[in-house]
């Protein structure tokens, strides 16, 4: 009877263990946390092959489970992601105590889809399988949670519109990560620019002269989270990561779509592209192997070394009417920043009563910084009347401005404000929990994502037909 009592404890035992074992020899997972409370949200990372992947769970939010199932093929790709979420856990300020549980094999997605072990599918990696990745997990009924592009292709872009309406049909939301409008001074421009008082009414603006121009400059080479950034050989393949004109282009577009037009439903009939162009980073050996680790150039690329030197079509222009209002967009990728500078930006939006600039270069030591500039002929002491007051009406207090040439004000914002490109995607995490809390999306969202993508996808067929 006693052996019969430690054979049943024994067998109970091992169930248990297996319950907690998935996919091939070395998946991981510690404790089951989903036992503890009922949360709300329980994440899916799928095929996690970019550094944004980890920063959606660079902070803890109360309705979502600590326990992130991962479904993956084994490789660099998931073992960075996994080693972020580690750091995270362990830093000394603030730790997290996320609990991932992965399956690694070949037929990640199938596996992921059969068991739905949560509700929210985070998509950060190859951008080539993004489109695939969206449209099952939705037909799946999961909601999506995506990194920016979805997709890169013209041709995907009648798949994007499909998902967006299953997803309408079952009820799940699907949500790309724009992290650039919780920037502190992109979010100051929008809002001054809808004080009539102080910026008057956005210009038209014309081919010479957009009404609003936003541009980037980016690099390859950079810090994430204190460390050197190592990115997979893939990311340097258009094909895979997309062109710069439909990637960094769609925060861009984003910008001018939620500025521009705020709470307005937008439609692909609103745009009328009038130019666009694209040209390559070239890119040696030597700095290749820096940011890769790859000792040389994968064979897939041999098609675009040239010389020795890679050639990346990471930079792009476009140059279109929304809804009548002239807008220009550029994108360029540089390998390296200056010392002391980053990633900028630039940005300017034209109103009848002065123009809203945000200037992010050596002069403003790489912070992004906000101008307004008066040029509706108001009297300069009756214009920083009217500035000091709208500003004291803005959400954010101590805001102060000094003068500068050309009757021009530099807006100072206090450095509490100034939160840095990784937090803000806990932010933009935290604005798709409260859509999801609500059970839907506004339909400004949904239509100004699918209008944002024909946008980058038309701008990259023109460019691409005019080369």
């Amino acid at each position: 009877m006693m052996r019969r009592l430690i054979f049943i404890i024994v067998t109970f035992v091992m169930a248990l263990i297996s319950c907690r074992q998935t996919g091939s020899p070395g998946n991981n997972a510690k404790t089951d946390n989903r036992v503890e409370k009922n949360y709300k949200v329980r994440l899916i990372t799928l095929d996690p092959g970019h550094f944004h992947a980890a920063l959606v769970q660079k902070k803890m939010y109360p309705q979502v489970s600590p326990a992130v199932h991962v479904y993956a093929p084994d490789g660099p790709d998931l073992k960075q992601h996994l080693e972020r979420i580690e750091a995270y856990n362990n830093r000394k300020e603030d730790p997290t105590s996320w609990d991932e549980i992965v399956y690694r094999g070949d037929d990640f997605l199938e596996k992921m889809l059969s068991e739905k072990t949560g509700n929210v599918v985070v998509l950060a990696g190859n951008n080539r399988k993004k489109a695939e990745y969206i449209q099952k997990s939705v037909d799946a009924g999961l909601n999506v949670l995506s990194d920016k592009p979805m997709i890169i292709s013209p041709d995907d872009f009648p798949l994007l519109e499909k998902a967006f309406a299953t997803a309408k049909e079952k009820g799940v939301l699907l949500y790309d990560i724009m992290t650039e409008r919780y920037e502190v001074t992109t979010a100051l421009q929008k809002m001054l620019s809808q004080q009539q008082d102080l910026f008057g009414t956005l210009k038209k603006g014309t081919p010479e002269s957009p009404a609003v121009t936003k541009e980037s400059v980016h690099h390859f080479s950079k810090i994430v989270s204190g460390i050197p950034l190592l990115r997979p050989e893939w990311y340097f393949d258009v094909n895979q990561q997309g062109e710069g004109i439909v990637d960094v282009t769609t925060h861009l577009v984003d910008l001018v779509q939620w500025e521009c037009f705020p709470d307005q439903i937008l439609h692909p009939s609103d745009i009328e592209m009038l130019e666009a162009r694209h040209w390559p980073t070239l890119i040696s050996k030597e700095e290749f192997n820096e940011v890769t680790g790859a000792s040389g150039f994968p064979k897939y690329l041999d098609d675009v070394v040239k010389d020795g030197k890679l050639n990346v079509f990471a930079n792009g222009e476009m140059e279109y009417r929304i809804k009548g209002v002239y807008a220009k967009i550029s994108v360029e990728w540089k390998f390296k920043a200056p010392p002391g500078g980053g990633d900028t930006h630039y940005s300017v939006m034209h109103g009848t009563k002065c123009d809203l600039v945000i200037q992010q270069g050596a002069k403003e030591k790489y912070v992004p910084t906000l101008y307004v500039k008066n040029t509706g002929n108001i009297v300069s002491d009756d214009f920083k009347n009217l500035l000091s007051r709208v500003l004291g009406s803005m959400p954010y207090d101590s805001l102060s401005f000094d003068p500068e040439e050309n009757n021009t004000y530099r807006i100072n914002i206090p450095q509490k404000y100034r939160l840095g490109h990784e937090a803000h995607f806990g932010q933009v995490m935290s604005k798709y929990l409260d859509y999801l809390n609500k059970g839907s999306l506004p339909e400004w969202e949904i239509n100004g994502m699918i209008t944002k993508y024909f946008t980058t996808t038309t701008a990259l067929k023109m460019a691409r037909q005019s080369q």
